[in-house]
């Protein structure tokens, strides 16, 4: 057991010790460096040597910062720092974001992280527009929440190794001064001050908040530094330790307020659907527009599509180590998550999939557009639309198992989904996924969202907790399957059986069969009715004329004898035969 237990030790120090071995990026981060020393120190960073005098450490982020991105696994980063307080250079060497691993190439990558080259150390570098005092860098398009994590984990790490090693802090060249390739060079080394945990000196004009070199703790730098400063970069430090979502949420401030008004009127179409199933013209136009709304502002402004993936990081967090930050971190989809959540134990699976999402809604316009020009469609027999039905679970059930052996795995066969390339990419993808994205599309043309129906995982992981729905908001009559098939011929996604009943697992919420239930010329038991009332009507005109001209039996000549079988008979509902369904479509 001992030996086993020194052979383990051994083969970790290895491991530590040999940083340039394990990650040969390295090198570049350090193109002069012929030496470097083993991982230690807290925390932990490997010195790097050029001539056997100290240039600079690296180090990995996952070592001292988790900060849970996109994916809810944190990226690693190999970062390093130089004696004068610059970041020179940054590589990633390990993530499970979705759209990094999908949709970015390795050349984006590392043009995005080469930013990060003779940027302060301080910590003071921020994405996107630029502001007096720090750092910019400009993120990844389509990948914002991953650039902003990336970015936090580099400056959070880089700021807490240069403090430990009491390397000075240099503060950001605001946009007037300038760039970071114009910076001054690093002055000669003082030989004397080398030591293999201590920077060379530096001159005080390189450093506007300078640190004593032989205080190697961070306390002890930061009470070396002058007074004036003190507090400024005690507020920077405690901005950057707090949890990155609420920066994120303030970012995007205007799209939450959006989506907001939006859920809050789809909620107002879902209390008052009967009043607008009431008023076919009014809910055609109330739904097409909030399904722009979704297409385009949800879908691709937003880039609040839902997936797959986060039903899988969400049970990967139950199951291994919970935390909001996970989930707070995407603004957009944390609201929409918790919204689909509430309308699953109401409505069921239906809302999201008539209304929120935005590749469905696309599939709509698609179908729309097809109709519009008069192509074909189909419909798939009902024996065969029933089987295949369950192929959606068969593939969520297959990344289900995938993501306990490998999250990487399952996201790479998450591409099932063609959300990315749409949405996120907006089609700037390589010929096989834009052929897949467009194949669905061209499916959806000829057969109302066949995509949604029959593959897509996300609806299959919907309909599960679905099933504990509240409330039956869906109005049947008695006469519906037992003969009427008015609504189940009109409806192009299949949900309601020749039986009459609504399936809704698979129903996405439309309305049309309610605008059916309250069309007096579709519904046959209203048919009937109004026409028994028509008829009525016209035998009570007929009696009034009648009376008024004194001689009924004149004018009882020319009435069938069936009307006053009409006039005996009750107001309750006969059983009429069904119209042709087909003809009231």
């Amino acid at each position: 057991m001992l030996l086993f237990l020194m052979l383990i030790a051994g083969a970790t120090s290895t491991v530590r010790a040999n940083i340039a071995t394990d990650y040969p990026q390295v090198r570049a981060l350090f193109p002069g460096a012929d030496h470097f020393g083993e991982s230690e120190g807290s925390p932990p960073a490997s010195a790097v040597y050029a001539s056997n005098e100290l240039i600079g450490f690296a180090f990995l982020t996952m070592d001292m910062v988790r900060i849970p991105a996109y994916s809810g696994s944190p990226i690693n980063i190999l970062v390093g720092i130089d004696t004068r307080g610059r970041i020179t250079g940054a590589r990633i060497v390990h993530h499970a974001e979705p759209i990094l691993a999908a949709g970015i190439s390795e050349a984006e990558l590392t043009k995005f992280v080469d930013q990060y080259r003779n940027k302060p150390a301080s910590g003071r570098i921020v994405v996107g527009a630029a502001r007096d005092g720090y750092a910019t860098v400009d993120a990844i398009s389509g990948a914002t929440i991953s650039t902003m994590v990336i970015n936090a984990s580099v400056t959070r790490a880089a700021r807490m190794v240069a403090e430990s090693r009491g390397i000075p802090l240099v503060e950001a060249a605001t946009p007037s001064s300038a760039t970071p390739e114009t910076a001054p060079s690093p002055p000669p080394h003082d030989k004397a001050a080398e030591t293999p945990g201590r920077p060379a000196s530096t001159s005080p004009a390189q450093a506007v908040r300078p640190v004593e070199a032989t205080l190697p703790q961070p306390a002890a730098a930061a009470a070396s530094a002058e007074p004036a400063t003190v507090p400024a970069l005690t507020a920077t430090i405690a901005m950057d330790e707090s949890p990155i979502w609420p920066t994120l949420w303030h970012l995007h401030k205007v799209e939450i307020v959006l989506l907001l008004l939006g859920l809050v009127l789809l909620t107002c179409i879902l209390l008052f659907q009967d009043y607008l199933a009431r008023r076919p013209t009014l809910l055609r136009r109330v739904r097409t527009g909030f399904l722009a709304y979704t297409l385009f502002f949800i879908g691709w402004y937003a880039m609040g599509q839902l997936s797959i993936v986060n039903v899988l990081t969400f049970v990967q967090a139950i199951t291994h180590q919970f935390s909001w930050d996970t989930f707070l971190i995407d603004p957009m989809l944390f609201i929409l998550w918790s919204f689909v959540a509430i309308t699953l134990l109401l409505w069921g699976r239906g809302v999201y999939c008539g209304w929120l999402c935005p590749f469905g809604a696309l599939q709509e316009f698609t179908f729309q557009l097809a109709r519009k020009l008069r192509l074909p469609f189909f419909e798939i027999p009902y024996v065969v639309h029933e089987r295949m039905l369950a192929l959606k679970f068969v593939i969520l059930l297959v990344l289900f198992g995938l993501s306990l052996q490998s999250m990487e795995l399952a996201i790479r066969a998450a591409e099932i989904e063609p959300f990315k390339t749409v949405f996120t990419l907006r089609f700037q993808r390589e010929w096989g996924y834009m052929a897949f994205a467009l194949g669905v599309l061209l499916l959806a043309a000829f057969n109302r969202k066949f995509y949604c129906k029959y593959i897509c995982p996300l609806g299959a992981s919907l309909i599960i907790p679905g099933r504990f729905r509240s409330f039956e908001w869906l109005r049947r009559r008695k006469e519906c399957g037992k003969p009427c098939q008015a609504c189940a011929m009109a409806c192009e996604v299949q949900a309601i059986r020749p039986t009459g009943e609504i399936v809704l697992n698979e129903c996405h919420h439309c309305l049309d069969c309610q605008v059916t239930y309250y069309d007096e010329h579709k519904c046959p038991p209203l048919v009937v009715k109004r026409r028994r009332r028509e008829r009525g009507s016209l035998t009570r005109e007929l009696a009034q004329d009648m009376e008024g001209a004194g001689d009924a039996t004149s004018h009882l000549n020319g009435i069938p004898i069936t009307v006053m079988s009409i006039l005996a008979e009750d107001d309750e509902d006969a059983e009429s035969p069904c119209l042709s369904c087909r003809a009231n479509r």
